[in-house]
């Protein structure tokens, strides 16, 4: 599809790449791979309440981190507050801006006053749970002191263009991750099945389950819930990948590329974080002929991951049926994250013996996350190699004994290899049906 854009010089910079970090674990790959910020969310008031999330303390630390690497780091307080709420969130808002945060993630009006009254010096960026989807809107909320908009996913190439030629604050969009069923995020149905509020950050996403349709009198006939020109399948929604139209992007002069994913693995972060750091790299200094070269490369990393087939959302418009899942519910899942290597930095592991943490910075111990034994093949994906792989041969367990399969998760383990594990290593093995 050729769309013309009109380029603006002035705001031609390469983009920040933000990713998302789940827990302290999370953030330190997102970083060792390429990310130039992470954003977070802290023991309460984010749109995430299950996933891992930072203690004040770990928090501290992760800023710290983040900061000695030259990074940023933001923290999402973008549920939309109930009354209650407000007894604890001027303290909290408080500790986010003495330890430093670089922004808070906001999206309810009333934090947003509260913030700019408690906490004056944290940066506010305004959440996609906003749906800004015109400049109207966005002109509004810098004026009231949001430093940055980050876009609803339902803008079109175009519009997303339209409103970067009028607003003048910075812009943030979603270049990669799952897509909700609801308009910016807003849904009721976990709410209602599971009485868990996503809009208070409870989401079970429902919405990823399989559904059928059940006639009232004849229970226990299940059918199958279809599409076809006359109506839309709402469930199942493709992920967002727009990693083919980062050409396209590019003129637009968005601040900051924004991949979804909390929620997701140590395995999913790395690798989508690595492509998108290299794809924006070659394409901002080598050109977009560079870039149409490397990526079917990319395009086969993406698919490694667990994911839905992939669709570029609402960048072209309004998506239609290609866009959602009709036959089943589940993950394309080709390869298996079965472990990370464990760097210099993790000498300080609980299950580390002291006898053996001198080891370590060695490059043959790992922290197993799925089951795999003597025999297999392993791929090793690494932040500046190339992939290589290797066969198992040798299992060992920190008491020295060896073993034939790595079965416990989160099992401390050294390996036999041809060579070391770079730091930040994700070890995977193809599923059996794929090799």
């Amino acid at each position: 599809m050729k769309i013309t854009v009109m380029i603006d010089q002035n705001r031609l910079k390469k983009p920040e790449l933000l990713a998302p970090a789940g827990d302290y674990e999370k953030l330190k790959f997102a970083i060792a791979y390429g990310a130039d910020a992470v954003y977070m969310g802290g023991p309460a008031f984010g749109l995430r309440a299950y996933a891992g999330n930072f203690t004040m303390e770990q928090m501290g630390e992760a800023i710290r981190y983040t900061h000695d690497a030259g990074h940023k780091l933001y923290v999402t307080v973008n549920i939309f507050a109930h009354e209650q709420d407000f007894e604890d969130l001027a303290e909290y808002l408080k500790q986010l801006e003495s330890l430093g945060v670089d922004g808070a993630i906001v999206s309810d009006p009333g934090i947003i006053a509260l913030a700019q009254e408690t906490a004056p010096r944290l940066p506010l960026h305004l959440s996609t749970q906003m749906n800004s989807t015109n400049s109207y809107s966005m002109n509004f909320w810098l004026k009231q002191g949001i430093e940055r908009v980050v876009l609803a996913r339902e803008l079109t190439i175009e519009e997303i263009q339209a409103v970067g030629e009028k607003v003048p604050g910075e812009l943030e969009m979603f270049i990669h991750g799952a897509m909700c069923m609801s308009y910016s995020g807003r849904c009721l149905l976990s709410n209602y099945l599971t009485g868990r509020d996503a809009n208070r950050g409870e989401c079970t996403q429902p919405c990823r389950w399989g559904y059928g349709l059940v006639e009232e009198k004849r229970p226990g006939q299940v059918f199958p819930v279809e599409e076809d020109e006359r109506g839309t399948y709402i469930f199942n929604s493709h992920d967002l990948c727009l990693l083919p139209y980062l050409p396209m992007l590019k003129p637009l002069g968005i601040e900051s590329y924004k991949i979804e994913g909390r929620m997701k693995s140590i395995h999913y972060v790395s690798s989508t974080v690595k492509v998108y750091r290299e794809a924006i790299d070659t394409l901002w200094e080598q050109g977009e002929e560079e870039f149409e070269a490397k990526l079917p490369g990319w395009l086969e990393e993406m698919d490694k991951v667990s994911h839905r087939d992939y669709s570029p959302g609402f960048l072209f418009g309004k998506p239609g049926a290609e866009s959602h899942n009709i036959e089943s519910s589940n993950y394309i899942r080709d390869y298996e994250f079965v472990a990370f290597g464990l760097a210099s930095d993790n000498r300080e592991h609980p299950q580390i013996p002291t006898s053996v943490k001198d080891e370590f910075s060695q490059g043959y111990w790992v922290e197993q996350r799925y089951h795999f034994k003597k025999g297999e093949m392993i791929e090793v994906f690494s932040p500046k190699e190339e992939p290589w792989s290797f066969e198992v041969r040798g299992i060992y367990t920190v008491e020295g004994e060896e073993v034939d399969v790595a079965r416990h998760a989160k099992e401390i383990l050294k390996l036999e290899l041809p060579r070391p594990l770079p730091p930040f290593a994700i070890l995977r093995r193809a599923k059996k049906d794929k090799k």
